[in-house]
C-alpha cells in the first residue's frame, strides 16, 4: 500500500486530505461583488510534481501568481494568517487546496478543493469545487478544513483544530514520495 496510491487504491487524505470519486463540477462562486482582484486561472498544468514546489512541516506550497514568499510567510508563521490568492497547498500528489481572490467563496475563505489524476506524464482533475469534493473517508473536504481555528485559514494541520487523519506521517510520507511525475517544471 505505500507505494501504490491512486484510483484503485481505497484510501484518500483529508487536503489537506480530500479526493472524490468521479464527480465533475464547477466551484460554487460567490455572487457577492467585491474587489474585483485578478484570480487565478487552475488548470491541469497548474499542478506540477511536488519535488518542485516547497516544502513545509510534511506538506508543499507553491502560489500560481507567483507570489510564493507571501505563501511562504504565512504557511511559516506560528501564528497563522490569511494565505494570499493563488497558494496551492497540497499534502500528497492526487489532492490540492488553491486560494482565490476574495469574495470568491466566503464559505471555504476563497479555498477550491481538488482530486487529482497523476501520472509519469502529467495530471488530470478528476473533481473540483466546494462542496463536491469528497475524500475516500467519506468527509467532504470544506466541512473537515472548516474546523480549523480561524488563524491558520482554513487550512489543517496536526494543531489546527480539524479531525486527525486516519494514517500516519510515515504513509503520508510514503505517498508523498511515490509522487510519479517528473521533478521539472516550475
Amino acid at each position: 500500500m505505500v507505494a501504490v496510491w491512486g484510483p484503485p487504491v481505497l484510501v484518500g487524505l483529508v487536503a489537506f486530505g480530500c479526493s472524490s470519486a468521479a464527480q465533475r463540477a464547477q466551484p460554487a462562486v460567490s455572487t457577492t461583488a467585491t474587489t474585483q482582484a485578478p484570480d487565478v486561472q487552475v488548470t491541469a498544468a497548474s499542478f506540477r510534481s511536488l519535488k518542485t514546489m516547497t516544502p513545509v512541516r510534511g506538506f508543499f506550497v507553491a502560489n500560481l501568481l507567483g507570489n510564493t514568499a507571501a505563501t511562504l510567510a504565512v504557511a511559516n508563521s506560528k501564528n497563522g494568517g490569511v494565505y494570499p490568492p493563488g497558494t496551492l497547498l497540497q499534502l500528497v500528489p492526487q489532492e490540492a487546496m488553491v486560494k482565490h481572490r476574495p469574495g470568491w467563496n466566503r464559505a471555504t475563505k476563497d479555498w477550491e478543493f481538488f482530486f487529482l489524476d497523476v501520472s509519469a506524464t502529467g495530471t488530470k482533475i478528476v473533481t473540483r469545487g466546494v462542496q463536491q469534493v469528497v475524500n475516500r473517508f467519506g468527509g467532504n473536504c470544506a466541512s473537515c478544513h472548516s474546523a480549523a481555528q480561524a488563524k491558520f485559514d482554513f487550512v489543517c494541520e496536526h494543531d489546527h483544530g480539524c479531525a486527525p487523519l486516519p494514517i500516519g506521517d510515515n504513509i503520508i510520507r510514503a505517498i508523498q514520495l511515490a509522487d510519479p511525475r517528473p521533478a521539472t517544471g516550475r
